[in-house]
């Protein structure tokens, strides 16, 4: 996987989503956030996610979608339970996955970070093939921008969000990103690398 200089993932689905703007001017991308999502809650079939991030979502079709009305909201990546890598916004744009947020003191995350949404729960594992593809991807990730921290939802906005959940292996994940990055400190979830 590579990511080229309009920061699209090669090789991927692109859906374009029209909910990002443009990141402060020479701010650096250095904090990759990982989520989950499904909809409704813990049903994986469908394309709601899609619609969703697009503004397409018919907040008639599921009781939970009333409360998701004229919500904007997108993220820069997709893993759905098979895998499939879907992109949304390009990585050189400000998607809005993060919402209110903090991290090491610095707010709204949106601006410097990458968003990574794993089609999951928080009551469900996660599939072996999507811990595959989001090692696959933050390699890319970590070629293409100065990428120090990687963090869960919860880690950066902890009194609104849980994700990506008590079900997310990231022992799991830092074991297999090891061989291609130099780890600085073993602390979970966050993992820090040397620049």
């Amino acid at each position: 996987m590579k990511i080229n200089l309009a920061g699209y993932l090669q090789d991927v689905i692109q859906i374009p989503s029209p909910n990002f703007d443009e990141r402060p001017s020479g701010t650096a991308i250095r904090l990759l956030v990982i989520h989950n999502i499904s909809l409704p809650p813990n049903d994986f079939s469908g394309n709601a996610i899609i619609e969703l991030f697009t503004n397409q979502l018919d907040d008639g079709a599921h009781p939970y979608y009333a409360g998701l009305r004229d919500l904007k909201v997108s993220s820069h990546f997709l893993i759905r339970r098979q895998g499939e890598i879907i992109q949304f916004v390009s990585c050189a744009k400000r998607a809005w996955h993060a919402g209110q947020s903090c991290w090491q003191g610095v707010e709204r995350c949106n601006d410097f970070s990458i968003g990574v949404e794993l089609e999951g729960s928080d009551t469900i594992p996660f599939e072996s093939i999507q811990y595959i593809q989001l090692v696959a991807l933050t390699k890319a990730l970590l070629k293409a921008y100065p990428i120090t921290h990687i963090v869960g939802h919860a880690d950066i906005a902890p009194t609104r969000k849980t994700d990506p959940g008590p079900f997310f292996d990231w022992q799991r994940f830092h074991e297999a990103i090891q061989a291609f990055t130099p780890v600085t400190t073993s602390t979970l979830p966050g993992i820090e690398r040397s620049n």
